[in-house]
């Protein structure tokens, strides 16, 4: 009797997802808990695990977009399809010698691979979201590829539209002085390694900083609902990263509450689990600040978008050696741009760059987080 591959449920405003992948062709013995479609919703893409071990029957195919509680396969547990088993029960009941019997699982091996290979043909399947499609031309003649979007992909931006066109966004800028963070790292990195099993890493130097910097700015810790303003007295920070499916920002719950270590760690954990699409929905809803490195990538510069209905978000870039001023003296720095874009119907410039300033001030005298002044 054939199990059902069920779409779970992936939160309460998502009612449709898209089969990006599947990780095993049809027909194909799976073992049980074994990853046989990775799943692309609004929020995140996870991938569906086989309930039993047996034999794998695809229903949809990659591309089509499939309701929350529908079947997009069958596990048939006895590995073999029910119709193969009663084809096979009715040619066992006619007389055959040995040497004609032999054939038969070749001719049938033949015959199913055959069948496998043309049932594409009888209905024009949805080319795979994550494959291209086969090159076309265009009308001049060269080569084009035609890819549908994933639905995260659709959803972001879809989101960033919005906020482009619904918030006064404004983007202000400053530039930090790494040298001290760098100090610390390399003083403490081994014994931090040793001690939490995690690298002391810049992001929750920044998160601290950023907590801090909310704090002296409420209003970028608000948001605008309606014609109310609601300001949140806990700090929720999204942490952007970059999958190859598209952007996702997981949210540290109650960061103001969480050490170094903790943050660490959980972004470490966050981002593995994102490679690996194993993200839930409710770890990428919320969030009240969000933070992005386009560093990491070798941007220098940039303006980002807010994740509304958030008021702002900063963005952090790379660290370059360059000349600066110190004490009357042109030295040589490992400096980094912030960039704080933010709405400007509740964010007022003072309020950027008073922000802007405390961030700068945190992160190149580190010891002012711990003191709070």
């Amino acid at each position: 009797m054939p199990i059902e591959l069920i779409i779970p449920s992936v939160g309460e405003s998502i009612t449709e997802v898209q089969i990006a992948e599947w990780l095993k062709a049809d027909g194909a013995d799976v073992k049980k808990d074994e990853n046989v479609a990775v799943i692309d919703s609004e929020k995140t893409t996870f991938e569906l695990p086989a309930p039993e071990n047996g034999r794998l029957k695809i229903l949809h195919q990659a591309g089509e977009t499939i309701k929350v509680g529908d079947s997009v396969g069958q596990i048939e547990t006895n590995g073999a399809p029910a119709k193969a088993d009663a084809g096979a029960k009715k040619e066992a009941k006619a007389p055959a010698s040995p040497e004609k019997a032999a054939p038969k699982p070749v001719e049938e091996k033949a015959k199913a691979e055959a069948k496998v290979e043309a049932k594409p043909e009888k209905a024009a399947a949805p080319a795979p979201a994550s494959t291209p499609a086969p090159a076309s031309r265009s009308a001049s003649g060269r080569e084009q590829e035609v890819v549908p979007m994933t639905m995260l992909r659709k959803t972001a931006a879809k989101r960033l539209l919005e906020a482009k066109q619904q918030m006064a966004m404004l983007t202000t800028f400053n530039e930090a002085d790494m040298s001290a963070i760098q100090a610390l790292r390399a003083a403490h990195q081994e014994s931090f390694e040793k001690r939490y099993q995690v690298k002391l890493g810049f992001m929750s130097f920044f998160v601290k900083a950023v907590i801090d910097g909310l704090k002296q700015c409420p209003q970028l810790n608000a948001e605008i609902r309606d014609t109310d303003i609601i300001y949140h007295n806990y700090f929720d920070i999204g942490v952007a990263i970059a999958s190859e499916r598209g952007l996702v920002v997981p949210i540290l719950r109650n960061a103001e509450r969480l050490s170094f270590a903790e943050i660490e760690r959980a972004i470490s954990d966050l981002g593995k689990r994102s490679k690996e699409g194993k993200l839930k929905p409710d770890e990428l809803e919320g969030g009240t600040f969000t933070i992005t490195n386009g560093g990491v990538f070798g941007s220098l510069l940039s303006t980002p978008i807010i994740n509304p209905p958030q008021t702002g978000i900063l963005g952090m870039h790379s660290i370059q050696e360059r000349p600066v001023a110190v004490n009357g003296q042109v030295v040589i720095r490992p400096m980094m741009y912030t960039a704080l874009t933010y709405d400007h119907r509740l964010v007022d410039g003072r309020e950027a760059v008073m922000f802007l300033r405390r961030i700068k001030e945190a992160i190149e005298n580190p010891a002012r987080m711990l003191i709070e002044v």
